[in-house]
């Protein structure tokens, strides 16, 4: 991911990281869905290397609330932020849970890296990329993902 490519876990990461208080929109009840990228490369490997043809999802089942996300992460990165609430852009979903029931079936492949520790991850990797320098400056244009 890149620190400014509008995803909810970067947008919160970068935030959280320069001392900008965390974007929610609406509550943040709304959920999501979070797989690390080695669960994901591992899932592709499967369907590439198997036998099955069709879709299949490809994903973590586990659903976590936007709310419950950017407090995790204000509590790992910089417990001191705020939160603040913007008005819930039209077309931002409220559930994305996928089924992975084929991808269980068809693959044996299920996710097995938890939220906290890809979280913890994903933060050492941006607290590296992004830099002392890039910290202090201004924050790129931060959307909901």
């Amino acid at each position: 991911m890149l620190e400014n490519d509008g995803r909810v876990v970067s947008n919160f990461v970068v935030q959280a990281l320069r001392g900008i208080p965390l974007t929610v929109y609406g509550t943040g009840a709304q959920t999501r869905s979070f797989c690390y990228v080695s669960d994901l490369v591992d899932g592709l490997i499967r369907l590439m290397n198997g036998e099955h043809m069709g879709p299949i999802n490809l994903g973590n089942p586990d659903e976590y609330t936007i709310l419950e996300l950017a407090q995790t992460i204000q509590t790992m990165v910089n417990p001191g932020v705020d939160l603040v609430y913007k008005p819930l852009p039209q077309d931002d979903p409220q559930r994305r849970k996928p089924d992975i029931t084929r991808a269980k079936t068809f693959l044996d492949w299920s996710p097995s890296v938890p939220l906290q520790e890809g979280l913890a991850l994903t933060i050492d990797d941006f607290r590296r990329r992004v830099g002392q320098d890039s910290l202090t400056s201004t924050p790129p244009s931060m959307v909901q993902a």
